[in-house]
């Protein structure tokens, strides 16, 4: 027996290092990468709606080609990829250093954004997800008892809320997810988006099946999961992300009207996700963002997120959700146990799926107005939902359970 668990690991050991040859190799090619951004033109005013003209759309990307190919040329960078966000403003053109240069991507930014003709460049960005998978599964859910989930879905299920999983990739096939995705998209690279640990168990925390008689059951059960692959998984479990990835995620967000973007990550400060960011919120998604604790301080320093960490000390106005020991989905069908942060966000991010579908405020204003804490930030979510539905409020309410 012991001879065949060491075949096992040693076997098990084999197939990591092979998955973490192209994890590494992308997150090497992250760190030579360049965001060179070219502003768009304002949209023109069109008169009525016979006009068929395009006002030269067709000529001015031209030219932008142009201006990006000669920057790239006088700057020795090797052209990538180009990428047109309207709702930014901004066209952004991915360049390269060569392998043997010297110049950091922070240097070669500062130098391309001095031509007038940049909006502005910056370097790409890594990020960490604040969390990492376990054991096999066992014991119950802690939301079970904590958050009284089966008193919270007699009121509400998430029920047409449309929530943003930034993160790693979903395995759209689990069990106790299938049916719960309405897009799985890979913003990563070209190959379908594979299933992987931290943003699956993500997405089971947010939205696994209920009532199926498996596995467990999401804070918002009957939400739409939007399955955004701006990461992806390394070494050891490790989830990185690059701000590119990120990036055109998050715009897939906006595209689709997302209500909820969960962002289970940490890195440095960036112009472009900031922007991005804010976009979304005019547009009223409340994007949640796990409390860092290695990476860097963004998405949970930008205005109006809100901050979820899973114990005290909490920084002002971070809330506390369930996220150590947590049961969720796991690749290849099964579940297991995880801790962090992103987990406890993933817990923040289904419940405000439930004050969604009762009519809770959007935007940034869901936070101020809904979210009930008792204690030190911990998120009380009888009294939450008991809010949004004076006329029908939560068993666990009016028998005094509360917060635990």
């Amino acid at each position: 027996m012991k001879a065949r668990w060491r075949w096992l690991l040693w076997a098990l050991a084999c197939c990591l290092g092979l998955a973490a040859a192209p994890a590494r190799a992308q997150a090497e090619e992250a760190r030579r990468q360049v965001l060179v951004m070219l502003q768009l033109p304002k949209a023109h005013y069109r008169p009525d709606g016979s006009y068929a003209g395009t006002y030269g759309e067709g000529v001015g990307r031209q030219s932008r080609q142009q201006v990006a190919q000669e920057l790239a040329r006088r700057h020795g960078l090797e052209m990538r990829s180009e990428w047109a966000m309207p709702l930014a403003g901004v066209d952004c053109f991915v360049m390269r250093l060569p392998e043997a240069d010297s110049r950091t991507p922070a240097q070669v930014a500062e130098a391309v954004a001095a031509d007038r003709r940049v909006a502005w460049a910056q370097p790409v960005n890594l990020y960490q997800g604040q969390g990492a998978a376990q054991e096999p599964l066992y014991g119950a859910q802690p939301a079970a008892q904590q958050w009284h989930l089966a008193e919270l879905h007699e009121l509400a299920t998430g029920r047409g809320v449309r929530v943003a999983v930034v993160d790693s990739g979903v395995e759209a096939g689990h069990p106790d997810l299938a049916g719960q995705l309405e897009l799985n998209a890979n913003f990563v690279d070209d190959r379908p988006p594979p299933a992987e640990s931290h943003g699956t168990a993500v997405a089971g925390i947010i939205a696994a099946r209920a009532d199926n008689g498996i596995g467990i059951a999401g804070i918002a059960p009957q939400a739409r999961l939007l399955a955004l692959r701006g990461c992806w998984q390394a070494a050891d479990a490790q989830t990185l992300c690059s701000s590119l990835g990120l990036a055109k995620a998050l715009y897939a967000a906006i595209q689709h009207s997302a209500d909820i973007i969960n962002m289970s990550l940490g890195g440095p400060d960036d112009r472009l996700l900031a922007l991005l960011l804010d976009q979304a919120q005019a547009r009223g998604a409340t994007v949640v963002a796990a409390m860092p604790s290695s990476g860097g301080p963004f998405p949970a320093n930008h205005p109006g997120v809100l901050v979820v960490g899973m114990a005290p000390p909490l920084p002002a106005g971070a809330v506390i959700a369930p996220g150590r020991d947590v049961p969720s989905t796991a690749p290849g069908g099964g579940w297991a146990l995880v801790s962090g942060s992103s987990f406890a966000a993933a817990h923040a991010s289904g419940l405000l799926a439930l004050v969604r579908e009762l009519g809770g405020s959007r935007g940034a204003t869901l936070l101020r107005t809904t979210l009930v804490t008792a204690g030190p930030g911990r998120i009380d979510s009888c009294a939450t939902l008991a809010r949004q539905a004076p006329g029908r409020i939560p068993a666990c309410t009016r028998l005094g359970h509360t917060a635990d």
